[in-house]
């Protein structure tokens, strides 16, 4: 079987640690990948931040930004060179999903898309309190600000990013739209700080197999991200065990993702989760 790191990041992610992207590609061959996909974050739409509260950061570090893209470019096709001989690099973004924006990103998507070989579809931000976007996986005071305060349970917070993931792959996001759906149970990134339900409702199961169902019509994949492993108010993999099985049942390609953004990250958990990865079947 292929061994492929599915999602990873660089020195352009604002939120990330500043590490060179050669030398995690340098790491990624010395643990014997042969694919290795580079999927920095996409710049977020204009005129997104006039509807965006919560901490400043949780926006202006989200994703690079429009002046980035062509030294993202440069930088990650000269790596891609480079290492032809040792790795098959991929090149492409992680970009979210904003039902506001469907045009913005679409457009994105048309102009740079053609550059791109794989992408990724994510959902960083759902709309809570005062009807605004709060960021879904960037501090614990907005999470609880913002999102959490507004439902009488977890399960209905799940129930509203569920429902935006399942808007994201039936949008017409245009003939370069992302064909993997990022860490789809990031919601659970605080579960153990807030005490929320480990496993989801007969509802929220639900609408998630009504995800995995268009999932698969539309032959699209799964990132199994090992971050929430290593994140310490989740201790878990995203997404949970769950929802992994479902997607098994269905044979749905699962493709690992330490959703690096250092070089230390890279391979972590591969070990844990490699019984679960399906690049295709």
């Amino acid at each position: 079987m292929v061994k492929r790191e599915g999602h990873s990041h660089t020195e352009f992610c604002p939120h990330g640690s500043g590490d060179d992207v050669e030398l995690m590609i340098q790491k990624a061959i010395r643990l014997g990948f042969d694919r290795y996909s580079i999927t920095e974050h996409a710049p977020l739409p204009a005129g997104f931040s006039d509807d965006y509260r919560g901490k400043k950061t949780g926006l202006t570090e989200a994703a690079i930004s429009m002046s980035d893209l062509e030294p993202y470019f440069k930088k990650a096709n000269e790596m891609k060179t480079k290492y032809a001989d040792q790795i098959q690099i991929q090149i492409g973004f992680e970009v979210d999903y904003l039902p506001e924006f469907t045009n913005w990103t679409k457009a994105f998507l048309d102009e740079y898309g053609p550059r791109t070989t794989d992408n990724i579809l994510s959902v960083h931000f759902l709309k809570g309190r005062d009807g605004h976007y709060w960021c879904v996986d960037d501090t614990l005071a907005d999470f609880q600000t913002g999102l959490l305060s507004q439902f009488q349970d977890s399960q209905s917070l799940y129930r509203l990013y569920f429902e935006q993931v399942n808007r994201s792959i039936r949008d017409d996001l245009g003939k370069f739209a992302p064909q993997r759906i990022g860490h789809m149970t990031l919601i659970k990134k605080f579960q153990d700080h807030f005490r929320l339900d480990s496993a989801f409702s007969p509802e929220n199961l639900g609408i998630v197999s009504d995800i995995l169902l268009a999932i698969k019509s539309q032959g699209r994949q799964l990132d199994l991200n090992a971050a929430g492993l290593y994140k310490k108010d989740c201790n878990e993999q995203y997404p949970s065990l769950q929802i992994i099985e479902m997607a098994r049942v269905l044979k749905i390609p699962m493709i690992y993702g330490s959703d690096a953004h250092s070089v230390a990250d890279i391979g972590r958990g591969y070990h844990a989760l490699a019984d679960f990865v399906t690049d295709s079947f």
